[in-house]
Protein backbone atom coordinates (compact mmCIF):
# COMPACT_ATOMS: atom_id res chain seq x y z
CA UNK A 1 0.00 0.00 0.00
CA UNK A 2 1.51 3.25 -0.80
CA UNK A 3 1.53 6.16 1.35
CA UNK A 4 -1.05 8.78 1.41
CA UNK A 5 -0.17 11.77 0.38
CA UNK A 6 0.43 14.88 3.31
CA UNK A 7 -0.99 17.88 2.19
CA UNK A 8 1.72 20.43 2.94
CA UNK A 9 -0.53 23.56 2.15
CA UNK A 10 -2.42 22.14 5.29
CA UNK A 11 0.97 21.42 7.48
CA UNK A 12 2.37 25.34 6.02
CA UNK A 13 -0.65 27.25 7.52
CA UNK A 14 -0.51 24.78 11.31
CA UNK A 15 3.00 26.62 11.20
CA UNK A 16 2.28 29.97 10.04
CA UNK A 17 -0.83 30.28 12.51
CA UNK A 18 2.32 28.78 15.42
CA UNK A 19 3.89 31.88 14.63
CA UNK A 20 1.86 33.98 16.74
CA UNK A 21 3.15 37.17 15.79
CA UNK A 22 6.70 36.30 15.75
CA UNK A 23 8.71 37.42 13.03
CA UNK A 24 11.44 34.47 11.72
CA UNK A 25 14.17 34.72 9.42
CA UNK A 26 13.75 32.79 6.34
CA UNK A 27 15.97 31.41 3.17
CA UNK A 28 14.33 31.42 0.86
CA UNK A 29 15.36 29.06 -2.12
CA UNK A 30 14.55 30.69 -5.61
CA UNK A 31 14.75 29.42 -9.40
CA UNK A 32 13.36 32.13 -11.29
CA UNK A 33 11.16 35.66 -10.76
CA UNK A 34 8.01 34.18 -11.60
CA UNK A 35 8.20 31.30 -8.86
CA UNK A 36 9.63 33.93 -5.98
CA UNK A 37 6.64 36.34 -7.01
CA UNK A 38 3.61 34.67 -5.30
CA UNK A 39 5.67 32.89 -2.73
CA UNK A 40 6.91 35.89 -1.95
CA UNK A 41 3.25 37.91 -1.65
CA UNK A 42 2.65 34.57 0.65
CA UNK A 43 5.57 34.40 2.99
CA UNK A 44 6.73 38.40 3.60
CA UNK A 45 3.42 39.02 5.54
CA UNK A 46 5.24 36.28 8.10
CA UNK A 47 8.93 35.98 7.47
CA UNK A 48 12.09 38.35 7.38
CA UNK A 49 13.47 36.59 3.99
CA UNK A 50 16.52 36.78 2.04
CA UNK A 51 16.58 34.86 -1.55
CA UNK A 52 18.94 32.24 -2.13
CA UNK A 53 19.99 31.99 -5.97
CA UNK A 54 21.87 28.67 -5.97
CA UNK A 55 20.73 26.90 -9.04
CA UNK A 56 23.95 25.20 -10.77
CA UNK A 57 21.55 23.25 -12.78
CA UNK A 58 20.71 25.94 -15.31
CA UNK A 59 21.99 26.81 -18.22
CA UNK A 60 23.62 28.50 -20.43
CA UNK A 61 25.42 30.99 -18.65
CA UNK A 62 23.55 33.86 -20.17
CA UNK A 63 20.02 32.08 -19.06
CA UNK A 64 21.42 32.04 -15.60
CA UNK A 65 23.00 35.74 -15.39
CA UNK A 66 19.56 36.62 -17.22
CA UNK A 67 17.14 35.03 -14.21
CA UNK A 68 19.56 36.22 -11.68
CA UNK A 69 18.80 39.74 -12.47
CA UNK A 70 15.08 38.94 -12.94
CA UNK A 71 15.09 38.12 -9.51
CA UNK A 72 16.85 41.31 -8.33
CA UNK A 73 14.88 43.79 -10.28
CA UNK A 74 11.45 42.04 -9.27
CA UNK A 75 12.66 42.43 -5.48
CA UNK A 76 12.89 46.50 -6.39
CA UNK A 77 9.46 46.89 -7.62
CA UNK A 78 8.03 44.52 -5.13
CA UNK A 79 6.49 46.07 -2.03
CA UNK A 80 7.07 43.54 0.55
CA UNK A 81 5.75 44.24 4.27
CA UNK A 82 8.69 43.20 5.40
CA UNK A 83 12.23 43.93 3.47
CA UNK A 84 13.91 41.26 1.58
CA UNK A 85 17.39 40.44 1.20
CA UNK A 86 19.51 38.74 -2.02
CA UNK A 87 22.20 36.36 -1.70
CA UNK A 88 23.86 34.51 -4.69
CA UNK A 89 25.25 31.55 -4.23
CA UNK A 90 28.20 30.07 -6.61
CA UNK A 91 27.59 28.99 -9.88
CA UNK A 92 29.38 25.63 -10.34
CA UNK A 93 26.97 24.03 -13.62
CA UNK A 94 29.98 21.20 -13.22
CA UNK A 95 28.13 20.13 -9.37
CA UNK A 96 25.03 19.67 -11.64
CA UNK A 97 26.84 17.80 -14.74
CA UNK A 98 28.39 15.43 -12.40
CA UNK A 99 25.72 14.06 -10.38
CA UNK A 100 23.74 14.21 -13.72
CA UNK A 101 26.19 11.43 -15.24
CA UNK A 102 24.42 8.57 -16.17
CA UNK A 103 20.83 10.07 -15.53
CA UNK A 104 21.26 12.05 -19.16
CA UNK A 105 18.25 10.16 -20.49
CA UNK A 106 15.58 10.08 -17.17
CA UNK A 107 12.23 11.81 -17.56
CA UNK A 108 11.74 15.30 -16.41
CA UNK A 109 10.39 14.59 -12.61
CA UNK A 110 12.86 11.37 -12.81
CA UNK A 111 15.83 10.39 -11.17
CA UNK A 112 17.76 13.44 -12.26
CA UNK A 113 15.39 15.87 -11.11
CA UNK A 114 15.53 14.41 -7.70
CA UNK A 115 19.29 14.53 -7.58
CA UNK A 116 18.98 18.33 -8.78
CA UNK A 117 16.61 19.11 -5.76
CA UNK A 118 18.91 17.71 -3.22
CA UNK A 119 21.82 19.54 -4.42
CA UNK A 120 20.13 22.59 -4.47
CA UNK A 121 18.27 22.10 -1.16
CA UNK A 122 21.40 20.91 0.52
CA UNK A 123 23.44 24.02 -0.35
CA UNK A 124 20.43 26.11 1.26
CA UNK A 125 20.22 24.36 4.08
CA UNK A 126 24.18 24.32 4.50
CA UNK A 127 23.61 28.45 3.61
CA UNK A 128 20.89 28.40 6.43
CA UNK A 129 22.88 26.94 9.07
CA UNK A 130 26.47 28.75 8.30
CA UNK A 131 24.65 32.23 8.72
CA UNK A 132 22.02 31.56 11.90
CA UNK A 133 18.64 31.38 9.51
CA UNK A 134 15.57 30.20 11.45
CA UNK A 135 13.94 28.25 8.68
CA UNK A 136 14.14 27.71 4.81
CA UNK A 137 12.83 26.06 1.91
CA UNK A 138 12.37 26.25 -1.21
CA UNK A 139 10.05 27.93 -4.09
CA UNK A 140 10.35 24.88 -6.45
CA UNK A 141 6.83 23.71 -5.39
CA UNK A 142 4.99 26.53 -6.94
CA UNK A 143 5.74 24.21 -10.33
CA UNK A 144 3.04 21.91 -11.46
CA UNK A 145 5.94 20.10 -13.01
CA UNK A 146 7.63 19.93 -9.50
CA UNK A 147 6.82 16.71 -7.40
CA UNK A 148 6.17 18.68 -3.46
CA UNK A 149 6.09 15.24 -1.70
CA UNK A 150 9.85 14.27 -2.73
CA UNK A 151 10.89 18.06 -2.65
CA UNK A 152 9.52 18.36 1.35
CA UNK A 153 10.86 14.46 2.23
CA UNK A 154 14.36 16.39 0.82
CA UNK A 155 13.56 19.39 3.03
CA UNK A 156 12.75 17.14 6.24
CA UNK A 157 16.43 14.83 5.78
CA UNK A 158 18.30 17.91 5.81
CA UNK A 159 16.05 19.91 8.74
CA UNK A 160 17.65 17.24 10.84
CA UNK A 161 21.44 17.13 8.92
CA UNK A 162 21.67 20.77 9.62
CA UNK A 163 19.19 21.92 12.93
CA UNK A 164 17.31 24.50 10.92
CA UNK A 165 13.55 24.23 10.03
CA UNK A 166 12.32 23.26 7.12
CA UNK A 167 9.03 25.08 5.92
CA UNK A 168 7.00 22.45 4.84
CA UNK A 169 4.97 23.57 1.93
CA UNK A 170 3.01 23.22 -1.53
CA UNK A 171 2.97 26.56 -3.82
CA UNK A 172 1.30 25.16 -6.16
CA UNK A 173 -2.06 24.69 -3.73
CA UNK A 174 -4.65 27.67 -3.06
CA UNK A 175 -3.77 28.81 -7.11
CA UNK A 176 -0.45 29.88 -6.22
CA UNK A 177 0.96 28.81 -9.55
CA UNK A 178 -1.92 31.24 -11.00
CA UNK A 179 -1.36 33.99 -8.77
CA UNK A 180 2.68 33.73 -10.16
CA UNK A 181 0.75 34.33 -13.73
CA UNK A 182 -0.89 37.32 -13.31
CA UNK A 183 2.36 38.99 -10.85
CA UNK A 184 4.46 37.95 -14.11
CA UNK A 185 1.97 39.70 -16.15
CA UNK A 186 1.83 43.13 -13.41
CA UNK A 187 5.53 42.92 -13.06
CA UNK A 188 6.50 41.88 -16.92
CA UNK A 189 8.65 39.43 -15.77
CA UNK A 190 10.61 37.59 -17.58
CA UNK A 191 9.10 33.73 -17.85
CA UNK A 192 11.70 31.26 -19.13
CA UNK A 193 10.42 28.47 -21.77
CA UNK A 194 12.12 25.69 -20.28
CA UNK A 195 13.13 24.45 -16.40
CA UNK A 196 17.02 25.29 -16.86
CA UNK A 197 19.03 22.19 -17.46
CA UNK A 198 19.89 20.72 -21.11
CA UNK A 199 18.52 17.83 -20.74
CA UNK A 200 15.08 19.12 -19.84
CA UNK A 201 15.13 21.10 -23.38
CA UNK A 202 16.55 17.55 -25.06
CA UNK A 203 13.31 16.17 -23.14
CA UNK A 204 10.88 18.41 -24.59
CA UNK A 205 10.74 20.06 -21.49
CA UNK A 206 10.32 23.74 -23.35
CA UNK A 207 7.07 24.42 -21.59
CA UNK A 208 8.43 24.45 -18.04
CA UNK A 209 8.00 28.05 -16.73
CA UNK A 210 10.11 27.03 -13.68
CA UNK A 211 13.24 26.03 -12.89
Amino acid sequence: MQNQKINYQKVLEKTLAGLEGHVPTLLLHACCAPCSSYVLEYLSQYFRITIFYYNPNIAPKEEYRKRVDEVKRFLLEFPAQYPVSFAEGPYEPERFFALAKGHEGDPERGGRCTLCYRLRLSETARYAAEHGFEYFTTTLSLSPYKDAQRLNAIGAELEKQSGVKYLFSDFKKRGGYQRSIELSKIYHLYRQNYCGCVYSVASGGQKKESG
